[in-house]
């Protein structure tokens, strides 16, 4: 990649899947580091078989999802089961600055290539584990998917915020945003890690717990408890008063949805005067006179009027409407990538601009072992006849 790009030198192991783990590597990958994902052979990152897929049909390589966590990295094989698997890894993690894995606790030094082992190896290694509910802990060992640590984190606990669901369960946030968030976490704490070792050449180990990640997102909450001994929920949030009825839904518009959220003040008269309220009009429920403008506007022009007025507004979009929004257009964060099988497809870039250290792609998503030969014979030394025995032996 780019020698002009932040992370440009940085080295990175990638052995993780689904969301949390390969989107912290992403979020490094495409800020410059040479990333090599490890998968297991045959069978690849659990991504892989999760949709969407290019015109719904189910394929391994052709996962939506898969195809953007991925971005940037190169892709080999490796069944670390094996005592030759085993070996193969601790070459690999010799020369690089950073590991990001999300094994269950002690299943590597089981192995022997916990953080331990490996810091022997290599004394500047900083190794990123990313599980569940951390290395210690008496919940430690317990299984866990995204649904049961986005309510151990306290976010379902919040989720729908407002008083117009009183009858609704607590909810998981939409999709697996609970589980980019704890990658995006990870991400930062290995920056710091990083900045650590160019300083004094040391590496560390980060634990990651996504239950204190996800919790470490509603601390205003959390501390609303501690320093005033008042628990905040999804039906008052932090607001008392009338300004807790100043959380409205999505409301249907002409053509959607659009949301507006007037708390202070000044943008409650703000409201009004778009509204176009009478004083004694003001006096009527805001809600039901909130909605019928809404039904009269498109969600654009909700957007723009709110804007103006200087009241929070927004239009809920729909995934085209996303991908063709003007605004993306002029920042250019959608690109395209030439994928091996799916051809040309469009991406996101990153969520940030950095002027002197810009983002870039070099690659798509590797298929499932595409640079076994690279990096094994290339970079380690491996004839391609080790690799055809390895390929035969279940080793890569």
């Amino acid at each position: 990649m780019s020698d002009k790009q932040a992370l440009h030198g940085v080295k990175v192991l990638e052995l993780a899947r689904f969301i949390a783990g390969p989107y912290c590597a992403k979020l490094l990958a495409d800020m410059g580091t040479e990333t090599i994902k490890i998968e297991k052979p045959g069978v690849g990152d659990e991504a892989r078989k999760r949709e969407p897929f290019l015109n719904d049909i189910p394929h391994s390589e052709r996962s939506g999802l898969f195809l953007y966590l991925n971005t940037n990295k190169l892709g080999i094989t490796l069944n670390l089961d094996s005592p030759t698997g085993n070996e193969i890894f601790k070459k690999l993690v010799q020369d690089v600055d950073v590991l990001i894995e999300d094994n269950p606790p002690q299943e590597l030094a089981e192995k022997g290539i916990g953080y331990e082992n490996l810091r022997q190896i290599n004394p500047k290694l900083i190794m990123t584990s990313i599980t569940p509910f951390g290395q210690t802990g008496p919940y430690r060992d317990y299984k866990a998917y995204y649904l049961n640590t986005c309510h151990a984190g306290g976010i379902g606990y919040l989720t729908p915020l407002g008083s117009s669901y009183p009858d609704r369960p607590p909810l998981k946030w939409g999709g697996y945003s609970s589980e980019y968030a704890c990658g995006l976490v990870s991400a930062v704490a290995t920056l710091g890690a990083l900045y650590s070792q160019r300083l004094n050449g040391m590496g560390q180990h980060i634990d990651v717990s996504k239950q204190e990640a996800l919790l470490s997102l509603a601390k205003v909450f959390v501390a609303c408890y501690a320093n005033e001994e008042r628990i905040a929920d999804r039906f008052k949030g932090l607001l008392q008063g009338d300004a807790a009825r100043r959380l409205f839904s999505a409301t249907r518009c002409q053509d959607g949805y659009a949301l507006l959220v007037p708390i202070f003040e000044r943008q409650l008269e703000s409201l009004e005067k778009l509204l176009g309220s009478s004083e004694s009009e003001q006096a009527k429920d805001r809600h039901q006179r909130i909605a019928q403008w809404l039904a009269s506007e498109t969600k654009e022009e909700v957007y723009t009027k709110g804007q103006a007025a200087r009241i929070p507004a927004a239009p809920i979009r729909d995934v085209s409407e996303v991908v063709n929004s003007e605004q993306y257009e002029a920042r250019a964060f959608f690109t395209e990538v030439e994928h091996p099988q799916m051809g040309r497809v469009k991406i996101p870039t990153a969520p940030y601009q950095f002027s002197k250290t810009p983002w870039s792609n070099k690659y798509a998503a590797p298929l499932l072992g595409q640079h076994n030969e690279e990096v094994y014979c290339h970079r380690l030394g491996y004839s391609k006849q080790d690799l055809v025995m390895m390929r035969q032996t279940g080793i890569i």
